[in-house]
């Protein structure tokens, strides 16, 4: 291949990142995971997902360091965009059930992944940040998803009302949502009285259109939630 055709190839690769530009670092923050992607200005990942166990003890340094880790495994980005499991006010940690809100409170999250990765981030409660993704826009929507504990996010007209955390309000005998359908009761009484639970929970929310996210998802047999979506 001559010169100017290795000069046109250049050129052409270059015109064609811009294309997908800005590029997003998306993080998400769980209980028993963290996960990271690049996404294009599209939504579309442009590189595979990867992923490395919560440590627990969880404080920030230690989840911090090992979010950096996951990225310098991931092309090049522009910003960052982080999801939390708790309360988020303006990029700082409120609460953090899952991961230990003494060590997390008051948290500068947003500000220290700037700090970290040198370019704009933003942080919000996670499923706010997912349902973003799956909201149609119209009327009161919920959305909920299924992990370590129940994320909770409710949209009106697509815009958000933030704070939900539907995850710490109780529900039934002095349990909260978390202990009712989250992993650990999953585990402790199996799928078909999960599934019994999450339906009681879906059902007692009729106002509104509901979608799901969640990791439990092989736990429900074909068909028993419909709108339920793995994550």
């Amino acid at each position: 291949m001559d010169i100017s055709m290795k000069g046109r190839g250049r050129h052409a690769a270059v015109r064609n990142a811009k294309k997908g530009a800005p590029f997003t670092l998306a993080i998400d923050i769980g209980g028993t995971h963290l996960k990271a992607s690049v996404l294009d200005r599209s939504g579309t990942e442009v590189a595979k997902r990867v992923e490395v166990a919560t440590p627990h003890p969880a404080p920030p340094q230690a989840v911090l360091s090992l979010l950096e880790g996951l990225a310098q495994s991931l092309p090049k980005y522009d910003r960052v965009s982080a999801g939390f499991p708790g309360v988020v006010k303006h990029g700082e940690v409120m609460t953090a059930p899952n991961l230990g809100t003494a060590d997390w409170h008051g948290f500068p999250l947003a500000a220290e992944l700037t700090r970290r990765f040198r370019t704009p981030a933003r942080v919000l409660n996670d499923a706010e940040v997912q349902g973003l993704g799956v909201i149609k826009g119209r009327g009161l929507e919920c959305v909920l998803t299924l992990g370590t504990g129940l994320g909770s996010a409710i949209y009106r007209d697509g815009e958000l009302m933030p704070h939900l955390e539907l995850g710490q309000h109780p529900i039934r005998k002095n349990k909260t949502y978390d202990q009712f359908v989250g992993s650990a009761a999953l585990r402790k009484h199996g799928a078909a009285k999960w599934n019994r639970r999450v339906r009681r929970m879906i059902e007692s929310s009729e106002h509104c259109s509901i979608s799901i996210t969640c990791t439990s998802a092989a736990a429900m047999p074909p068909g028993s939630i419909s709108s339920c979506r793995p994550m």
